[in-house]
């Protein structure tokens, strides 16, 4: 059985947009578009597939993907004409869920569409919330609890534990860290991860929750 969703397609080119919105809605997908990152904004609550172009009039849709994977695991197909392996590999590590290069059969997107699809989870069970220890991360409403008690965070220590939070038990690497949070891999960014890191873990005060991976990154809950 095809399973539906409702797709944001963020494209600024009228003619791909129109053909793609066109081929996703008669395979019974709800469809909204939006051509800027402005717009797009506005609508990822309802969304639940982005197809994102790179891109974008108003901004690099490659920072619109890196904000959206601080606040939702909304399932995302970068659509792109950039093909370089740098830009995939940073797409993939921002947290896109395919990569697919214009131009591109409609009949091999659908197909992708579909597989990705099938793995979005009902609304009712979307895990929203991640625990370890006496650690809660509540990833809608951007609050860490320890034992009960809220921390306070900066905006920065909690895009890094969130980060890590998503993916809890499996080692994280600096590079996917710096990306997602500061964009890139850059010297003074590595360094800023480590005063984040060292201050995250005194405010947690579990040691070993957030976990060293030497030579790679780090891991979050065992």
């Amino acid at each position: 059985m095809l399973a539906t969703v409702r797709v944001l397609v963020i494209e600024d080119d009228d003619g791909v947009a129109g053909a793609v919105v066109d081929a996703l809605r008669t395979r019974g997908h709800g469809v909204l578009h939006a051509a800027t990152a402005g717009a797009a904004a506005a609508l990822l609550s309802e969304a639940e597939l982005v197809l994102l172009d790179l891109g974008l009039p108003d901004g690099d849709g490659l920072t619109l993907l890196r904000r959206l994977r601080r606040d939702s695991s909304v399932p995302v197909i970068v659509l792109t004409a950039r093909s370089t392996e740098r830009d995939v590999v940073r797409g993939l590590h921002l947290g896109a869920d395919d990569y697919l290069v214009k131009p591109v059969r409609l009949r091999e997107l659908l197909a992708r569409v579909d597989a990705v699809a099938r793995r979005v989870p009902s609304p009712a069970f979307v895990p929203n919330v991640v625990d370890a220890q006496d650690v809660r991360i509540d990833l809608d409403a951007r609050r860490v609890t320890v034992a009960g008690r809220e921390l306070s965070l900066t905006a920065t220590e909690y895009a890094v534990v969130a980060v890590l939070a998503r993916r809890r038990g499996v080692a994280v690497s600096r590079q996917q860290v710096l990306d997602e949070v500061w964009g890139d891999a850059t010297v003074s960014g590595s360094k800023a991860l480590d005063v984040h890191i060292a201050a995250l873990r005194s405010k947690l005060d579990r040691p070993g929750l957030v976990a060293t991976v030497r030579g790679f990154g780090f891991r979050f809950g065992g």
